[in-house]
């Protein structure tokens, strides 16, 4: 039950993210934005998204994920909500700044409470659920949005799916119960049900200095810089970039997602499978940079090969492939940062918002200056190439949390 309320919160994490880049050339027609604007506007949910995923993984290892994650999930669905009733430029720079700080905690959050009712053997195959999950709510999107702004128009897509998120944390605040992760440590090694011990104290300069800890946050830079295209850029790369209907664009984007539902599914399940077999090191970080390394040959190809039918091909390849990895990374931070996982996992999405907000701006800006949507996925490609390079040198057996 506690997987299958975060599978549905992953969905609705992401129809609330990805509606704005399916509705996007709507937007920008509506309030006269151009290409560079835009990219602001994507990147100022990014920057707050990223700033704040440190803080939100740690609230929810303190306080407990039960009302964290009901006061962030009821936060950005009203500013989902509120999106539809901007009227410019500045407003929805402010409406979306103050979307991702409540979004920011989505995915620390699900990390601390898959730490916690989880066996080990287990947490790469919950969390690639949850990230399938994700992706399949960015399936949806162009299935919901669209129509809804055929019908009534682009701003009531926004009202509808924020109710949506205003359920969930309701429903969440009233049935789920925080579960410390020293009961879970304690019931595997004893057997014991104790309840009530207290998380241990993080020794924040034991974790900065640990070059573990530096690592996955570089790994996950470099992968979120191309991962972000797909989140903010891609609808609108397909529309104007190669030329796809507004009816096509609703499977070409839908597609692509569904491939990455697929190699989450599978890369949690290999990731567990490998690293039962085999070890930590094989199971998760040779499978994440070979993932990586494979996608970054297809976003190299959907660049440079022309057409419609290719870019759509080699575009869904990438983003099915490098999510295979996904389910390894997040298994890490809990492998790494035990029972701070959730303030591990904000650490290393920092990071990777970090690479999404300057891939939201650059891609922007080389369109504008170049005129050409295929510049920026040559950028792209370099970038999933050095995540994989610095993959193969995380140790995942050497922890980076240490109690004081």
């Amino acid at each position: 039950m506690i997987l299958a309320m975060l599978v549905i919160l992953g969905m609705v994490t992401f129809l609330d993210r990805i509606n704005i880049s399916v509705a996007g050339s709507s937007i920008m027609a509506d309030l006269n934005l151009s290409p560079a604007e835009w990219g602001w506007v994507q990147s100022a949910f990014i920057l707050s998204y990223g700033l704040m995923q440190i803080p939100m993984g740690a609230l929810g290892d303190r306080f407990g994920h039960r009302s964290i994650l009901a006061l962030i999930v009821l936060w950005w669905s009203l500013f989902t909500a509120f999106t539809g009733m901007a009227g410019g430029l500045m407003s929805l720079l402010a409406i979306r700044f103050m979307f991702g700080i409540g979004e920011a905690g989505s995915s620390p959050c699900s990390t601390g409470v898959i730490s916690r009712w989880f066996e080990k053997t287990e947490v790469g195959k919950a969390q690639g659920y949850v990230w399938a999950a994700s992706r399949m709510g960015g399936a949806l999107t162009p299935f919901v949005v669209i129509p809804v702004m055929a019908w009534v128009g682009w701003r009531a897509a926004f009202y509808l799916l924020g109710a949506v998120g205003i359920v969930w944390a309701v429903v969440w605040y009233v049935w789920y119960r925080d579960r410390k992760r020293e009961n879970v440590e304690s019931e595997e090694s004893t057997g014991a049900t104790e309840r009530g011990a207290n998380v241990p104290k993080l020794s924040w300069g034991s974790m900065f200095r640990n070059s573990q800890f530096w690592l996955i946050c570089g790994m996950y830079f470099f992968y979120a810089f191309g991962s972000w295209f797909f989140f903010s850029w891609f609808p609108t790369f397909m529309e104007l970039g190669r030329g796809f209907e507004k009816e096509e664009l609703t499977y070409a984007v839908a597609v692509p997602f569904l491939m990455s539902m697929l190699g989450n599914i599978a890369g949690g399940h290999l990731t567990d499978k490998l690293s039962h077999r085999y070890g930590i090191k094989v199971g998760r970080k040779a499978l994440g940079s070979t993932s990586l390394a494979v996608s970054a040959v297809c976003m190299f190809l959907a660049a440079f090969i022309p057409g419609k039918m290719a870019v759509f091909v080699f575009l869904s390849l990438c983003f099915g492939i490098f999510d295979l990895m996904l389910p390894s990374a997040w298994a890490l931070c809990i492998d790494l940062g035990k029972e701070h996982a959730g303030t591990v996992s904000g650490a290393m999405n920092t990071a990777g918002n970090i690479g999404g907000f300057c891939c939201g701006i650059l891609f922007g800006e080389l369109v504008e200056q170049s005129g050409n949507y295929n510049l920026p996925l040559y950028l792209i490609a370099g970038m999933l190439l050095i995540s994989a390079l610095l993959f193969a040198f995380i140790n995942p057996e050497k922890p980076i949390v240490r109690r004081r």
